[in-house]
Formats: structure tokens, C-alpha cells, sequence
């Protein structure tokens, strides 16, 4: 029997077809049109089209497609099935997040959220929804701005044109520019825009009276089109600073949402990250947030490799370096797949000797996430006699654990280990290659 609930689960890479039930909501073609109509002539990265369906690719997050939520989760292995399974990697994207710090919030515990088993959806809005509240609650920032019209009390510049025009019989008017202290202005526009739009696409029901509270207590703003530029053009000061998060918020929600102008029920919220960039990002802030301090650690430092005759130069741009230009440098990349026991990708391999030669590195490592921490090294062979010679890439797999704190704390032992011990398995390898 089909559910009420418009609520779908699924993994990275995996495909819903026409008509098939997933936790108890039929994807039918109602849906499936949407989702082609979305990803237009000129796609979109969270998915392919297949026949009849379509296959989701590295991206995590949700899609919302009118009151249908499509949440698509991580995963780096089967260890467990069915609604645990959901639960475990939605927790775990979660706390990814809040790790490296896209829900960074004015609250103060996380733990005050109520929604975190739901999707990161609903979260997304009551991040946004607590924001605001903890706006009004300390008052809104009031700015200057220009206004003009006619005003009993002459205050301002007189605009003689319009004055004239309009109290030729209204002796006791002024019609003038003048400035006025209020808090009318773009940052509470945005806001605004920004509750009616949480009002109308909100399917949860926890969040609808706070909602609500906020279109009561929030004044009313006039109405504005928002774009790249709109955001763009706003600057924070030490008055407005608190807003920054929740203006963040307004701008990934007003410019990821595509209304649907031919029916209006099929409006299409697109919250989706790359899971590629988020491995990195985690990773690296976990090492950085328990390194000693004689260490140093970058995040996409960058160098040039290759000049052409005209035009730019291309760089090259690893995702980690430790100790960069030091004797002891090494270089870490990242890549969010299980390897499920093979070995690296031969492109991968080649990129990492590349890092070798021009960061001068004393040794590099490719971070993938596993059932299991292990570590393993390979050696690199001279291109004509075919021998070992003294350049090896490490691959390092790291369990995923569902407490972050200890996660985090585990990834850089098992870098420290790595970094200070060396491998255990360089010498029982060195007369195999990858």
C-alpha cells in the first residue's frame, strides 16, 4: 500500500525508475518529468538521465521537487541495511557538515536542533528559522536610507519639480528627499523573501507555527528579485555581522530554487553537495584540528606546471600539504570511493607522482574512506630499467565511525602514525609494484 509520505531515500550512484516504490512513495511520471525538466539541455551535476528514471551521481543532500523530498545520502560501505542503514549516513552527513562548518550557527549547542533525524532539508530550515529568531530576539539592525515624498514637517531637499507639480494647493506639504533610520533595507528584504518562501514549500509540520511566528513578529518588507549580484553587493559591518549566516542561508535557498511557471506544483529545490569536496574539506580539518603545532598544513595550494606558447598557464593542486617546502613535506589527496580491496586508479597514481616531483615531496598518500583503517604503499618504477626507486605513494583507508569527535580524532592518529612511523608494509612490498 502507497504511503502519504513524499519522502524518498536513496544512495550516491544509485537510480529510481519509473514507477518504482521507494519507502512507500511511488516515483511516478509526475515526478520524473520535473526532474527531466530541471536538468534541461544543459544538465546538472546531481544526476544523470537514464531510460525512464534517473541515476544520482557523487552529489549528497536533497531535492525537493513540489512536496516530494528526494534525500540522497553517502556511503562507503554495506555494513548495515534498510532504515538503520538510512540513519546511520544521514547522522553522518550531518556531522560532517556541522564539522567543517556549513551549519555554523549562533546557537549554543547543536545539540538544541531538533530535527537532526530528519532531512538535511528540514535542518537547512530550522537552522535558517533559529537564525532569524535569535535576530529578532536581540533586535533588528536599523540603517540609513534615502526616501522621498511629500511631508507636513520640511526636513531634507526640497524637489522643487515634484513640489511644485504636486502641492501647487497643498501649501502645508513639502514634497522632499530626505533620510530616514529604519530598518527597511536589503538584508531585511532578503530575509523576508526568504520566510514566505519557507512558508510555501515547507512540508514539515514541526517547523510550520515557527514559521508562522516569524511572518507575525518579522515586518513586512517590499518585495525584491534577488540574484548573484544582490548578494554580491551586500556588506557586513560590526553591526551586521550576526546576519551573515542567515543571509548564507537566504542565498542558497532563493537561488537554488526554480519555480515551476507553466503549473506551479512542481517547483524544483535543489540543496546538493559534492561528497568529493566535503571528504577533503573533513579530512583536512580533522588533521588540522589535532596537529601539533610545529606542523603546517594548506588546503589547495596550487602550482603552475605547464606554460604554453599563448594563453594561461595550467596549475597543478593537490587537496593537502604538510609541511610545505620543507625537507619533510608531504602530500595527501583525497577521493570519496571504497576501493573494496583494489588498487588505485592508474590516473591516481600518476597524479601522485606528479606531486612527488614538483612539491618535492618525502613521501604522499591517497586518503579513502573504508570498512576499515588500514594502510598500504606501493613504489614507484623507473620508466626504462623498470626498477624500485625511491618515490612511493601510500594508500591510507579510514573506517567511518558514527561518532564524529572520535572519527576525526582516529584520522589524524592514523596520519601521525603514518607521518612518524612510516608503514609497517613499505618493506614486505618493496619487490611488488602497483
Amino acid at each position: 500500500m502507497i504511503s502519504t509520505s513524499k519522502h524518498i531515500t536513496v544512495f550516491e550512484h544509485q537510480a529510481i525508475k519509473l514507477n518504482q516504490e521507494i519507502d512507500g512513495v511511488l516515483f511516478d511520471e509526475t515526478r520524473l518529468k520535473a526532474l527531466q525538466s530541471y536538468y534541461g539541455e544543459n544538465g546538472v551535476p546531481y544526476y544523470s538521465l537514464i531510460h525512464n528514471g534517473v541515476r544520482f551521481n557523487e552529489y549528497v543532500g536533497v531535492i525537493q521537487v513540489g512536496e516530494t523530498i528526494i534525500e540522497v545520502l553517502p556511503k562507503a560501505d554495506n555494513s548495515l541495511k534498510g532504515s538503520n542503514e538510512k540513519k546511520r549516513w544521514r547522522d553522518i552527513l550531518i556531522d560532517m557538515l556541522f564539522a567543517v562548518g556549513i551549519f555554523d550557527i549562533h546557537s549554543p549547542s547543536n545539540s538544541s536542533l531538533k530535527l537532526k533525524s530528519n532531512s538535511i532539508l528540514d535542518l537547512y530550515f530550522e537552522l535558517f528559522i533559529k537564525e532569524v529568531e535569535y535576530l529578532l530576539h536581540n533586535g533588528l539592525v536599523k540603517q540609513y536610507r534615502k526616501k522621498e515624498g511629500n511631508v507636513t514637517a520640511l526636513k531634507g531637499n526640497i524637489l522643487f519639480g515634484k513640489h511644485i507639480q504636486q502641492n501647487i494647493t497643498h501649501q502645508e506639504r513639502f514634497y522632499s528627499r530626505y533620510s530616514t533610520y529604519d530598518v527597511e533595507h536589503n538584508l531585511h528584504s532578503i530575509l523576508f523573501k526568504t520566510i514566505k518562501l519557507l512558508k510555501q514549500i515547507n512540508t514539515n509540520v514541526e517547523l510550520h507555527s515557527r514559521i508562522g511566528a516569524l511572518l507575525l513578529h518579522f515586518p513586512e518588507m517590499p518585495e525584491i528579485k534577488v540574484s548573484e549580484s544582490t548578494f554580491e553587493k551586500l556588506v557586513f559591518n560590526r553591526k551586521t555581522q550576526s546576519y551573515k549566516k542567515a543571509i548564507d542561508i537566504s542565498k542558497l535557498l532563493l537561488l537554488k530554487y526554480h519555480p515551476d511557471v507553466s503549473k506551479g506544483r512542481n517547483n524544483v529545490l535543489a540543496l546538493m553537495f559534492d561528497m568529493n569536496k566535503l571528504w577533503e574539506q573533513f579530512v583536512f580539518i580533522s588533521i588540522r584540528r589535532h596537529k601539533e603545532k610545529q606542523i603546517t598544513i594548506t588546503a589547495q595550494t596550487s602550482k603552475y606546471f605547464w606554460k604554453p606558447e599563448s594563453g594561461y598557464r595550467s596549475k597543478i593542486r593537490p587537496d593537502i600539504v604538510v609541511n610545505k617546502d620543507k625537507a619533510d613535506c608531504v602530500v595527501l589527496d583525497t577521493k570519496w570511493k571504497n576501493l573494496n580491496g583494489y588498487n588505485p586508479s592508474p590516473d591516481d597514481l600518476r597524479q601522485m607522482y606528479v606531486y612527488h616531483e614538483y612539491y618535492n615531496a618525502k613521501r604522499v598518500a591517497l586518503i579513502y574512506p573504508g570498512t576499515n583503517t588500514s594502510k598500504s604503499s606501493g613504489i614507484y618504477l623507473d620508466p626504462i630499467t623498470s626498477k624500485e626507486i625511491d618515490k612511493e605513494c601510500s594508500v591510507i583507508s579510514l573506517s567511518v565511525e558514527p561518532k564524529i569527535r572520535e572519527w576525526q580524532k582516529n584520522i589524524y592518529e592514523t596520519f601521525n602514525n603514518w607521518l612518524t612511523f612510516g608503514n609497517d608494509n613499505v618493506q614486505k612490498n618493496k619487490n611488488a609494484s602497483l
